[in-house]
């Protein structure tokens, strides 16, 4: 089988029609339809663009073998990649690096070896040859800087617009950026002494960023600009810490996407794989700018049928490679060009190099005008061109029927003919007074006019309803409506047909009210409703609802298997205390309060008030009520408690009988004791226990 012919990147289209021409009458707008289709195997340019500040250090060391690795994952994408390499770290002026001698060979501290300070340096132009990326960058030293901000602005302008020398082609441009620091942007050069706005142009010379002393730092608007018309999708890879200020950045920039970069750079193959898939399966449209009065309009037909419309009309998501997506563009023009000529948008997508020219062509005169009769006698015998049915005068002549001549009018005169009821406004303020004749003012809106003869009447300033010029039901006469059967009042806004008012029993309003405009105005104010049925606040109204409630809020009830077939149009709300239920005098709409019984014993409690659509609004509370059960410890210690001090009181009892008992016996003995009469008689058997010896020499002195 003969080979198929691989496609040059010029040669492959995603986008048609890529020309059309559309004419545009005013106020009639103009549709076509623009189909994109993803190509396979699209071709790749990859730029990956690093701060090279000291931080970054163990990052270099993983990026230098990154091309080899990269290329290798990204033929599972395209067979035709390329990739380059440049580096940035701060502008080299004070305050943002040390511009001492010995600061600007090696700007880093101890015994780091640095090399010099630089603005953007060009590395390595886009190729094919991932060996190549791996040496140059195996080659690359880190530098360093004085602020935590880095000069990466500067570095994203001359890689935008140094389309030549960074070696960009027609095909998905991708913009790798990868650091741990924040960035500059206009405004902060003045720190430098650096005034000059950044003009937007490469300054690229022998590679490197030659003017950044010179020109201030790009604002991010500036980027955006320059981005998006280099057609290049940035990819921002930075640290965890800085993830929000670069989402918030990317908000700002189409077309761009930001990936977390760990700490040493080694997830950034997977970082870049997954944002490119991330900006490739969405497509966004985006057009240049619109003629004066010219407006444009985008419905987006999307893959499984989603379609999108207003801002979101622009884009599609998720879009996978051969997937077909069709977007339906309406233009519009409210009025011609000054200078009557053809205009040319362009219809472009962000991220793709291809965009759709549309020509816009205007009809400003109509078919008839070219076939008008010169000086024909029903323009005044000859005094002008009978064009498309109405005259249109020759030079010197005014009026209708060119009937007046500009030297012969007397202005006064004539104006006197033009205001109503000799009124001191001519033609109402909308018009012009041309020969004694108001000629009426023309709007932008082709049906709207002003009419009568003095301008004073108009089809467009009558009562509305509902946002509507007489309701819908009638039209605009002179700022009057003239309604349309069964329609009458100011705005046609009461419909005289009274069958809505008739309640099921046949009766209107169900007796309870009157049928005012369709509608009825029940005149008991306990009952409501579209017919006066419905009664919240009648007796029995709780218990009616009460299992729906029960059902919808607790998930029980006798309706808790049927509750969604039987408990429609209910709209219920959950309040956390009894005090936060809606009360009656809260609103004009009758409200009943309910406290209803449950199967387990607990009361739960709601109010209800009926819309004048039917549904019933409920506000219930979140927890029952339930009886609460026996607390069993505390019954039990009470018994404990009870049984102990019963023990210790007849203990007690016990005790002061005792002691009254035996205080008692010992006052018997006592007085027993006093009244005993002993015998005091010697026993005969005792002998004395002492024997007195005398001594025979002892004389008594």
């Amino acid at each position: 089988a003969e080979k198929t012919k691989k496609l040059k990147p010029e040669e492959i289209t995603q986008i048609q029609p890529q020309k059309l021409d559309i004419t545009l009458r005013s106020g009639e707008p103009q549709s076509f339809n623009l189909t994109f289709k993803r190509a396979e195997d699209y071709p790749i340019d990859l730029y990956y663009l690093m701060d090279l500040s000291y931080s970054m250090k163990d990052d270099l060391e993983n990026v230098k073998n990154l091309g080899t690795s990269l290329m290798l994952e990204m033929t599972k994408i395209t067979s035709d990649f390329r990739i380059g390499f440049g580096s940035f770290v701060e502008k080299t002026v004070m305050p943002y690096i040390s511009t001492t001698p010995a600061k600007l060979l090696n700007p880093c501290t101890g015994d780091q070896t640095c090399t010099s300070p630089f603005s953007y340096k060009n590395v390595l132009k886009l190729t094919s040859n991932g060996s190549l990326f791996n040496t140059l960058v195996g080659q690359q030293h880190i530098s360093g800087n004085l602020d935590s901000p880095e000069g990466g602005f500067d570095a994203i302008m001359q890689v935008a617009v140094c389309g030549d020398q960074i070696g960009w082609r027609n095909v998905t441009r991708l913009l790798v950026f990868s650091t741990d620091a924040g960035f500059h942007f206009a405004g902060d050069g003045k720190l430098g002494g650096i005034v000059l706005p950044n003009d937007g142009k490469c300054h690229l010379e022998n590679n490197i960023y030659t003017m950044s002393h010179y020109y201030d730092y790009p604002s991010i608007a500036h980027l955006v600009q320059k981005l998006s018309d280099n057609n290049i999708q940035t990819i921002f890879a930075v640290t965890e810490e800085f993830q929000p200020v670069y989402q918030e950045l990317k908000n700002l920039i189409p077309k761009s996407a930001v990936g977390t970069l760990s700490a040493n750079s080694s997830n950034v193959i997977n970082l870049i794989v997954d944002a490119y898939n991330s900006l490739s399966s969405e497509v966004i449209l985006e057009n240049s700018k619109l003629p004066d009065g010219v407006t444009i309009a985008y419905t987006a037909h999307c893959k499984n049928g989603v379609v999108n419309e207003g801002e979101n009309g622009r884009k599609c998501s998720n879009i996978s490679i051969g997937d077909e997506v069709e977007f339906e563009i309406s233009v519009t023009s409210q009025k011609c060009p000054s200078n009557g000529k053809p205009e040319t948008i362009n219809i472009k997508l962000p991220g793709f190099s291809e965009f759709v020219e549309v020509v816009l062509n205007f009809i400003c005169d109509c078919d008839c005008a070219a076939t008008g009769v010169p000086n024909s006698p029903e323009c005044n015998k000859g005094s002008g061109t009978l064009e498309c049915g109405a005259c249109k005068c020759n030079e010197g002549q005014i009026g209708q029927f060119c009937e007046c001549s500009q030297d012969e009018v007397q202005t006064n005169d004539m104006d006197a003919n033009c205001r109503k009821d000799n009124g001191t406004d001519i033609c109402s303020n909308n018009g012009e007074c041309v020969c004694g004749t108001c000629i009426c003012k023309k709007r932008e809106n082709p049906a709207e006019v002003y009419s009568g003869k003095y301008c004073d009447c108009d089809n467009f300033n009558c009562d509305r309803s509902n946002n509507k010029l007489c309701g819908g039901h009638g039209r605009c006469e002179c700022r009057k409506c003239i309604c349309d059967a069964n329609y009458t009042g100011n705005a046609c806004e009461c419909s005289m047909d009274s069958s809505t008012c008739l309640a099921k029993n046949g009766q209107e309003c169900n007796g309870r009210g009157k049928c005012e405009c369709g509608v009825c105005k029940c005149s008991d104010s306990k009952f409501q409703g579209p017919t006066c049925e419905l009664c919240p606040t009648c007796p029995g109204v709780c218990t009616e609802h009460k299992d729906c409630v029960q059902c919808l809020a607790f998930k029980t009830g006798e309706k808790k298997d049927t509750c969604h077939q039987e408990c429609t149009k209910y709209k219920l709300e959950k309040v956390t205390e009894r005090e936060r239920l809606p009360q009656p005098t809260d609103e004009p709409i009758p409200r009943a309060i309910c406290k209803e019984r449950d199967e387990n014993d607990c009361w739960f409690y709601f109010t209800l008030a009926v819309q004048e659509d039917d549904t019933k609004q409920v506000h219930v509370l979140e927890k029952p009520e339930c009886p609460a059960g026996p607390d069993i410890i505390p019954i039990v210690a009470g018994v404990v408690a009870g049984i102990v001090m019963i023990g210790l009181a007849l203990l007690l009892i016990w005790k002061l009988l005792m002691i009254i008992h035996d205080r008692r016996e010992f006052a018997k003995f006592e007085k027993e004791k006093m009244n005993a009469i002993w015998d005091t008689g010697e026993n005969p058997i005792y002998k004395s226990a002492v024997t007195t010896v005398v001594n025979p020499k002892y004389e008594g002195k």
